[in-house]
């Protein structure tokens, strides 16, 4: 693959922000691979240095309970994520302009952080419309941020279990994008085995950010990191619509 050693790069560099933020890894790397590729390709190759990312950050002792709270928005992640498959996997200027959209959506959500705190009674009748739509969205796009992160940072979890949380709903939503694209035929032995290569620098990358994690102000890397995000989806969402 041509594209190799950008891969490989773009993953360490993504690795690193979720190390220090829990997030990140999914926005960067489908953000800067859709510049050179189509997002349908950059999507499948993100599968596996996401699924082990988002396995070592859900693990821990609040797991449980987060699985018997979320578990309607987990699920509720599939069926969106197949329906909005077609839409990333068609490609063209359509699929560019969707990523782009969110990415922006996304970095206005981070950079205004608005505060948000949702009752119980919310939270229930939220949950399955919450994963329906970032499940939708997640397949157009293959990025799995909104309205589940903003949703998921409402809800009054401690700053641990909020960044678990964010693991689980991660890793349910790239279980999920795995299967879509595979159902739709986008995943095949080449981005597999670029996917592979890609797992080592992202884990990497994470181990690093992990370290870093109490050494950078995290305020002033989060507004860095949607800045740059900006950035990237203006840049995709103005290619797709030339």
């Amino acid at each position: 693959m041509d594209n190799l050693p950008l891969i490989l790069l773009v993953f360490l560099a993504a690795g690193l922000a979720k190390g220090i933020i829990g997030l990140g890894l999914p926005t960067i790397s489908i953000g800067l691979l859709a510049l050179v590729m189509p997002p349908a390709e950059a999507a499948s190759l993100l599968l596996l240095p996401s699924l082990a990312t988002n396995i070592m950050q859900c693990a821990g002792p609040a797991l449980r309970p987060l699985l018997r709270r979320l578990w309607p928005m987990l699920l509720a992640l599939v069926p969106g994520t197949f329906l909005g498959i077609g839409l990333l996997t068609e490609g063209g200027p359509a699929a560019l302009g969707l990523l782009g959209a969110a990415l922006v959506a996304y970095a206005a959500w981070g950079l205004a952080a608005p505060p948000l705190h949702l009752s119980p009674r919310a939270e229930g009748l939220g949950a399955v419309p919450v994963g329906l739509l970032g499940g939708l969205i997640t397949g157009a796009t293959g990025v799995f941020v909104m309205p589940v992160v903003p949703w998921l940072g409402a809800l009054g979890l401690a700053r641990d279990a909020l960044v678990q949380a964010l693991g689980l709903a991660f890793l349910a939503a790239t279980l999920a994008l795995g299967a879509a694209l595979a159902w739709a035929g986008s995943v095949t032995p080449a981005t597999s085995l670029a996917s592979l290569l890609a797992l080592p620098p992202a884990l990497i990358g994470m181990a690093v950010g992990t370290r870093l994690r109490g050494r950078i102000p995290p305020a002033l890397f989060r507004r860095l990191f949607f800045l740059a995000l900006l950035g990237i989806g203006a840049q995709l969402a103005w290619r797709g619509l030339s």
